[in-house]
This record gives structure tokens, sequence and C-alpha cells, in this order.
């Protein structure tokens, strides 16, 4: 596995990678395995355990005295009540103090780079120093609710567009596919290569040091209640021998003469992801390892109805911010909530495939939807770091019609 890092020397790119005082950078990016929905190592494990574990391996891990943390955001999309006093409850119980306050924020997908964004934005105005952007979400616990037109308003609904935000996600990718051309076949070569990526990376060695190995409790019977412990330090959800040919015989999940099928689409997942960001002269003034920098992020709107294509306009915008060019970035870590989506913004907007999702994505890894955003963070430092690269984008769509991105420096 190789990664051609961008030979580029614009004076753009000179000038994200020069190192300032007031830069935001990034300590400590953790995650924990992702594992499958209803199936995997954290089926029975409480989102709010899931998020202690990675907020106190994003200090621990880099010898930061958590007093010193001064805001916490969490992204979380699925909970009852918003997830507030369980993400409160969970730093709490991570070893933080009740002096560091905590927020939850639900962007759908994004979440998990929204709440990065928010610290980020807050340390670069001045009102904290060191703050941490987290992610989580157990789809076991929370997916699967499904809302009708009756619970929203009538009014509302003679609105196409607000009307349109109730269309199943698949069925947004079903609408990308038609309206784009993509084919079956397009797709399924998309989907497969995420799976073939992520599985030599993983049989590599080369995902495990992202990942946080943690120790899960499993009921192995209902009944009794009887429990067993495992070590959860892999994605589970990671298959081996996945082609476009096999993936081939699925049926369409959405519309008997769709494209969008199991294989082609993320999996429903449990994980969580923390980033622990500071200003840099307080970075150093501490002695904390510094392995990379938060430059910017942008939001996009798109139709609701092909939600899917909010890469193709946030990377453009959040480039635009920065005086940056497609090929000033070394990769890209885009959401591939399905295949037909990730496909579009990646031909749209031009982008090498080979720098695409280098260790697999969201078809292959699973996207825990409040955690995503975050966890793209921690295995674009990974990346960098095993191939040399500088320069990183991440981006996801989001439900209802929206995009995300964000640029990140590697200093590792």
């Amino acid at each position: 596995m190789s990664l051609a890092v961008s030979a580029s020397t614009s004076s753009a790119k000179a000038r994200i990678l020069a190192k300032h005082d007031d830069d935001v950078v990034i300590v400590s990016a953790v995650r924990t395995a992702i594992t499958k929905a209803k199936k995997g190592g954290f089926k029975d494990t409480s989102p709010d355990l899931l998020l202690s574990h990675v907020l106190r391996a994003a200090y621990t891990k880099p010898g930061l005295d958590p007093s010193l943390i001064e805001d916490i955001s969490v992204g979380n999309v699925l909970p009852d009540r918003g997830g507030a006093s369980a993400a409160r409850m969970a730093s709490l119980h991570a070893g933080i103090p009740h002096t560091t306050s905590i927020n939850t924020v639900n962007r759908q997908c994004s979440s998990g780079l929204t709440s990065v964004n928010h610290i980020a934005s807050l340390i670069k105005i001045g009102q904290i120093d060191i703050g941490i952007g987290a992610g989580v979400e157990s789809m076991t616990q929370g997916f699967g609710k499904k809302y009708t037109a009756n619970e929203f308003s009538a009014e509302v609904l003679e609105n196409q567009l607000a009307r349109d935000c109730l269309i199943p996600m698949g069925i947004t990718s079903e609408n990308v596919a038609s309206d784009y051309g993509l084919s079956r076949l397009e797709q399924d070569v998309f989907a497969a290569a995420s799976f073939q990526k992520a599985a030599a990376a993983q049989k590599a060695g080369k995902i495990s040091p992202e990942i946080l190995a943690v120790k899960a409790k499993i009921i192995v019977d209902p009944k009794s209640g009887e429990t067993r412990e495992v070590l959860v330090d892999y994605d589970d959800g990671v298959r081996e021998g996945v082609t476009a040919e096999t993936l081939a015989k699925l049926k369409p999940a959405f519309s008997k003469e769709g494209s969008t099928h199991a294989g082609n689409a993320s999996q429903v997942s449990d994980g969580a992801a923390a980033v622990l960001l500071a200003r840099r002269s307080v970075a150093v003034r501490l002695g904390l390892p510094i392995i990379g920098k938060f430059i910017s992020a942008a939001t996009a709107g798109v139709p609701p109805r092909i939600m899917g294509v909010g890469p193709a306009y946030a990377i453009p915008k959040v480039l635009k911010q920065t005086g940056l060019e497609i090929s000033d970035i070394d990769f890209f870590e885009i959401n591939e909530a399905f295949a037909s989506q990730a496909l579009f913004s990646v031909k749209h907007l031009g982008i090498p495939m080979e720098k695409v999702n280098v260790h697999g994505g969201a078809i292959a890894i699973g996207h825990p939807l409040g955690c995503t955003g975050s966890r793209q963070i921690a295995t674009g430092m990974n990346i960098a770091r095993q191939y040399g690269a500088r320069v990183f984008i991440t981006s996801m769509c989001i439900g209802s019609g929206m995009g995300m991105a964000a640029i990140f420096v590697s200093e590792q």
C-alpha cells in the first residue's frame, strides 16, 4: 500500500504549513474500534461509557492535567433528550473535573466534525486555550425510529423542500444515482475497493495505531444476564474477499429497480472518537505533543432529495477559504454514507481515486453517526504519519441536505 504525496509548492500550501503561536493544534486524536450494531463488540455498551473511554484517552495519552481542559463538545445524533446529561456523566466518569463544561451538538452525520470545529473556533477567538471535540453513537441502542409526516406541521410540509427532508436516506442515494447517471457496477466497484483497502490495511496492522483497545462486556445469555468480557480492538465490519462480482449478487434495498444495497451503503455501527485541541503557544508551554493542526471548516446546503452530494459543495467552499486547490491536498477522507454519493463527489471534483479513503471508508468500516466526523480525524492523522503526508481533508454528507468539510495539517 502506498500514497503519492502532493508535490505542490503553492503559496497557499506554504501558508498553512507555517507555524504560528495562535494556531489551533491537535494534541491527540483517538477512537474506539467501530463495531457492528446489535452484533459487534459494543452491542451491550452504553454510549456514555464509550464516550468516557475516548475522553480519558484523549488527555492521558499526551499526559495532560484534565483540570486544564476548559470545554468539551460532543457530536451525538440518536439518543433521547439530546444526550446532554449522558455526555456530562461520561466526562465526569473519565476523570475530567466538574469545572470543565460540556455540550452536545447534532448536525447529523457531521456532528463529530461540528464538535471539533466548535472547540477550534473557541480557541481561535480566545475564549479557551484547551478543549476536546468528540463524537459518539450507539446505533445498537438508538437507531431505527422512523418519523412520519403526521409528526410535523402540515403547514411546514406544504413547502416541498421541507417535505423532502423526510425522504429515507436510501432513496436519496437512489436519487443521486439516477440524477447523475451512476451505474450499479460503478457503485459496486467503488464499494468493493473500500472493503479491499480496509481489509489490506487491517491485515497489515496499519489501522490499529489509531484504535483505543477497550474491554467491553457482552451479554451471552439474556435470560440469566450472564456476561463475558472481550477486548474490542479492531473494526469488525471489515470483510476480506469482497469484489464487485460478489456485491452484484445482492438485491437492491430501497427500490426494486434501484442500485443501492447492503454492500454499497455504510454499515450501522457503534463507536466513539475524541480530538484534543489547544492553542499552539499553550501546548508548547505545557510540553504537550503536537501531531497536527486544524486549519478551517465549512458547511454547504444542497437539495434534501439528493442530500448525499454535500461533499461536492462543502469541499470547494473550504478550499476557497484557504486559497488551496485539489492538487495541494495529499489525501481525502470522504464519508461513504452510500457509494453513489461518495462516488459522485469524487468524480464531480476530479479527485484522483487513489487519494480517497486510503484505508477504506464507512462502507467497510461502519458509520456511527455522531462519531464519524471525529473518527475521520484520528484516521487522517494515522494515515498522514504512516505515509509522510501533510495536508488532508475530511468531509461528509449530512441528512436533510448539507455537506461539511475541514482541512488539517499533520506535523508528525
